[in-house]
């Protein structure tokens, strides 16, 4: 076997650098039963490695080409033309024609052939370079078909090749072109399939286009195409093109471009069977692959002929499931103002933390509420909870129940059992009643955080290697524990339910929509209130020192504390900064993802914040800005308090709801809290770990 050359049969996924994407994905579809594939082989990467190994002048070009940037369009091209001009230019060594003349006499040397590129970044997961480099159609004779794989070899340098690899951050010196040489097949009409719908994303409706002639015609748009959509082994939709053109393979080599009759252009390409069993095709070339397809497929004498199959690398990627069924799933760092997916460690630690099961996809987290959803008795509880934190997911959650066809619905004496449920800590339903907690419960648990932190770091600190990961562990096991336990949990379920309470009473005794987030202003324990409050306090100690202010509007190094000194009140300054940072500078955008810089490590992401309060605020905005929130909140208090009493049985209203504003404003502040502990703790396991 030459190592130049490599039939479809001998070519499987694990041959990528040998015959890049296109080459791999065909020795793939080879291989699966039931599936047509036109004769073919790849001449590998080896080859043309052999060929610009051969060229030195290749690699000074190359050398002129890395020091361009994507704005260079206009040397790019001529660098890239050069390169081109040399490839070409090459002589093929005899030990590649021949193996490419044993092949061809071997297929038959009489037949047409279509010479595909097929680089080694192509058609991958995460990149298809779809359309980057070159295909030449119904070329015959060994001389004509070598010519057009050198024309193949040179096409990894057109000018858009080029510049799509210079986008997406891949080496011109790694990547390598094989080229797929295979037999032509001459179909009534062809097309392109999608396993999942490009338009929608929804990975179970099936998009067929489909037209008169070469499938090439409809890829680079020269003609129309009818569209089917395909959904469980029903047509569900269907678009009819006007098709005025077709481009078809003539036998003597060449393609023609026909002009369709009038009476036929809007004649259906694909019947309704023919539609149905290139469905069942395309699912099964899915399931070999394990991923939605983007299919090249033709049609010659009823049977269909596939002649490629990649990745479709624009859906939005969604976590697996170990079934065939719908789900529902909620992001989680939209719940925490984070749509940046997270890096792997930070996907390690926070599942490691959490008490939900959840799942991944594309660097972000998922909880799967279907089972919840499923269950009428669970349904109402999360769609309760998902409201208090988020109204807008509560929305979207309703719209798919109210579908009715997307979520299986369990009758209430068949609730399923959430796998992994063991291990969550405390239901919803737990907490769905008003506990009477002392208001000192607050005070008292985030004493017990801050004890624990402050024992971490002790501790943490006779720790190093493998000892140090057993600990990280084992400590995250108690923060686990402090996360779902019963008292602070309670807590905040308590403060929500009353908010809850307030909301809906209020609407329908008052008319008033929304009242608890007036109520909520100014509440104590807010650790997020408070730490925007605290910068204002900064703010309010650097606003006397210009000199200061200056060097803070020029400020880029994120050592700048130290440099503060030499300003006259850069002694100040700096050590309000380094207070503020000692309580909060474990805190940042993202700040769930550990390897997130913290301000402590980037105290430059502050200063445009101080800047801006210094500019915008009066000192002592802090207090004033607190204090207006409580009157505000105080005020409304009294209001409703004032109007209920004029109702019906209003003393009870009054007395009732006097109560609920208690909870919530005793509470409600320590909603914060328990994130601002376990980041903290994050911290403290990052300083350890980078050490």
């Amino acid at each position: 076997m030459s190592s130049f050359v490599l039939g479809f049969q001998d070519i499987d996924k694990t041959k990528l650098m040998v015959v890049g994407g296109k080459g791999a994905n065909l020795g793939e579809l080879s291989r699966i039963d039931g599936i047509r594939v036109p004769e073919g082989f790849c001449i590998t990467t080896e080859a043309y490695k052999r060929i610009i190994s051969q060229t030195p002048e290749f690699n000074d070009l190359l050398e002129q080409l890395y020091l361009l940037k994507v704005e260079d369009r206009e040397r790019i091209g001529e660098i890239s033309k050069k390169i081109r001009s040399v490839i070409e230019g090459t002589v093929i060594a005899k030990e590649i024609e021949e193996a490419v003349t044993h092949f061809i006499t071997k297929l038959g040397d009489k037949n047409a052939y279509a010479v595909r590129s097929s680089a080694t970044a192509e058609d991958l997961p995460t990149a298809s370079f779809a359309g980057q480099q070159d295909t030449y159609l119904n070329i015959i004779g060994k001389e004509a078909i070598l010519k057009h794989i050198s024309k193949c070899w040179a096409s990894l340098f057109t000018d858009r090749a080029v510049i799509y690899r210079m986008q997406n951050g891949f080496d011109h010196k790694k990547v390598h072109l094989s080229v797929v040489i295979q037999k032509m097949v001459y179909p009534e009409a062809a097309g392109i399939m999608f396993t999942a719908d490009p338009i929608t994303s929804n990975r179970k409706l099936l998009s067929i286009d489909a037209s008169f002639g070469l499938g090439e015609a409809l890829v680079s748009g020269l003609v129309s195409a009818d569209c089917y959509k395909v959904q469980e082994e029903e047509i569900v939709d269907k678009m009819i093109a006007t098709k005025k053109l077709a481009i078809y393979g003539l036998k003597e080599g060449g393609t023609e471009t026909q002009q369709i009759a009038p009476d036929q252009q809007k004649t259906q390409t694909l019947t309704e069977q023919q539609i149905l069993q290139l469905a069942r095709i395309g699912r099964q070339i899915e399931e070999h692959f394990g991923c939605p397809q983007d299919i090249e497929w033709c049609l010659v004498d009823d049977t269909f002929y596939i002649v490629q199959s990649r990745p479709i690398t624009t859906l939005f990627p969604i976590p697996e499931a170990i079934d065939q069924e719908n789900h529902v799933y909620v992001s989680v760092g939209h719940g925490q103002m984070m749509t940046d997916p997270m890096k792997p460690l930070g996907l390690s630690f926070f599942l490691l933390t959490t008490n939900a099961l959840m799942r991944k996809a594309g660097g972000r987290l998922f909880v799967d509420v279907t089972p919840l959803l499923a269950s009428p008795a669970s349904r109402e509880s999360i769609l309760d909870v998902m409201g208090k934190g988020d109204p807008l997911i509560k929305d979207a959650l309703m719209t798919i129940i109210e579908r009715g066809d997307f979520i299986q619905s369990l009758p209430d004496d068949k609730q399923e059992k959430t796998p992994g449920k063991s291990n969550q800590g405390p239901s919803l339903a737990d907490f769905q009643t008003l506990n009477e907690y002392d208001p000192a419960i607050v005070s008292d648990l985030i004493k017990r955080s801050e004890t624990s932190i402050e024992e971490l770091k002790q501790n943490i600190q006779t720790k190093s290697g493998s000892d140090l990961i057993d600990f990280i562990l084992e400590d995250i096991q108690q923060l686990k524990k402090s996360l779902s336990g019963p008292q602070g949990f309670g807590v905040i379920m308590t403060a929500m339910n009353a908010s809850s309470w307030i909301n809906e009473n209020m609407k329908e005794w008052l008319g008033e929509k929304n009242v608890a987030d007036t109520l909520s202003q100014s509440v104590p324990n807010n650790i997020t209130s408070e730490m925007g409050l605290e910068l204002l306090d900064v703010a309010d100690v650097i606003r006397p020192y210009p000199e200061v202010i200056n060097y803070l509007q020029h400020v880029k190094d994120d050592s700048f504390l130290d440099e503060l000194v030499q300003f006259d009140g850069g002694q100040e300054s700096r050590d309000a900064l380094s207070a503020y940072l000692n309580k909060y500078g474990m805190r940042c955008a993202g700040e769930i993802d550990i390897t997130r810089p913290r301000w402590s490590e980037k105290p430059t992401t502050l200063v445009p914040l101080i800047l801006s309060n210094i500019k915008n605020f009066e000192p002592g905005e802090s207090k004033r800005r607190f204090e207006q929130g409580r009157q505000e909140a105080l005020k409304k208090e009294q209001e409703l308090l004032d109007r209920l009493k004029q109702l019906p049985d209003g003393e009870q209203k009054a007395k009732e709801t006097k109560r609920m504003i208690s909870l919530i404003r005793n509470f409600i502040g320590y909603r914060e809290y328990p994130k601002y502990g376990m980041v903290h703790r994050y911290f403290v396991y990052k300083q350890a770990l980078l050490k």
